[in-house]
């Protein structure tokens, strides 16, 4: 198989050229930032992501009224800690899943979340693939991924965690 996104393959690719049109956002939050950077200037490095870089500061502080208008969204605080450095910060102010979805539509950015998480899996996206020996045994989208219930891919998903010893 291959990988198209907006028309290019983008397959065989290497890393650093594929990565500069995909990010990835982690579950573990502390494995997507720099820990020893401040808020604004990780920020400032994902804002700047397919960008050049000169020799220039990379922290750019006319961008700082956007950055806390986008982090009061999320009710956490974080507009008043933006020279913080990610490490200090609480496990409650570094994970946040409220506004994924609303993110995603204002963007108009394709999101893959992979889950364990039955409801999650459920409850969002507008897809749901379920994988197993890499194919996919449920693709549902739709109406019908709308119309689903944690019950209706439950017994699949146990039938898969049986077969390989969980």
């Amino acid at each position: 198989g291959s990988i198209v996104v907006n028309g290019t393959d983008i397959t065989k690719q290497k890393d650093f050229i594929r990565h500069r049109r995909i990010g990835r956002v982690f579950q573990d939050p502390s494995k997507g930032t720099c820990p020893s950077m401040t808020i604004l200037e990780n920020l400032s490095i994902a804002d700047n992501k397919g960008k050049t870089y000169g020799l220039g500061r990379g922290t750019n502080h006319s961008r700082i009224e956007h950055y806390k208008e986008m982090l009061a969204e999320l009710n956490l605080g974080l507009e008043d800690k933006l020279h913080t450095k990610v490490g200090a910060l609480s496990g409650g102010q570094r994970q946040t899943m409220q506004l994924t979805g609303k993110i995603v539509a204002e963007k108009k950015v394709t999101t893959i979340m992979v889950t364990h998480n039955l409801r999650y899996a459920v409850e969002y996206g507008d897809r749901l693939i379920m994988m197993h020996q890499g194919k996919a045994i449920i693709d549902k989208a739709g109406a019908d991924k709308k119309a689903m219930q944690v019950d209706d891919i439950l017994g699949t998903f146990n039938e898969i965690s049986i077969e390989c010893g969980n």
